[in-house]
C-alpha cells in the first residue's frame, strides 16, 4: 500500500511563505504522476490542481504561477510545494497525490491558513 504524507502546512500571514512536503512510501519515479491539489472551505469534497508534476516537471497552474513552485528530491522520495507571497485566497487543506499504472493515492493533507 502507498502512503503519502503531506507536512509543513501552518498559519501564515499575507504575502508571507511556506514549504510543503510530500514523502512516498516508494520511489517518486514509480508514479505516472505526482501533483499539489488543495480544498478551500466551503466547496465542500472538490479538490483543485494546484500544481501538477509530470516527467520530473513542475507545472502551477495559471492563478498559482509565478507564486508557487514545485520541485522534487528523489533520494527522499520527496515534492516540495514551495508557497510564496501568500493570500487569504490560498487558504485551503493541501492534499498530495499521485497516479501509477493500477491506482490513484492521497495524502492525509494539511492544513494552509493564510490570515493576518
Amino acid at each position: 500500500q502507498v502512503q503519502l504524507v503531506e507536512s509543513g502546512g501552518g498559519l501564515v500571514q499575507p504575502g508571507g511563505s511556506l514549504i510543503l512536503s510530500c514523502t512516498a512510501s516508494r520511489s517518486i519515479y514509480d508514479f505516472v504522476a505526482m501533483g499539489w491539489y488543495r480544498r478551500p472551505p466551503g466547496i465542500g469534497a472538490q479538490r483543485e490542481l494546484v500544481a501538477a508534476v509530470i516527467g520530473g516537471r513542475g507545472d502551477p497552474v495559471d492563478s498559482v504561477k509565478g507564486r508557487f513552485t514545485v520541485s522534487r528530491d528523489q533520494t527522499l522520495n520527496t515534492v516540495y510545494l514551495q508557497m510564496n507571497n501568500l493570500k487569504p485566497e490560498d487558504t485551503a487543506v493541501y492534499y498530495c497525490g499521485a497516479v501509477d499504472r493500477t491506482d490513484v493515492y492521497w495524502g492525509q493533507g494539511t492544513q494552509v491558513t493564510v490570515s493576518s
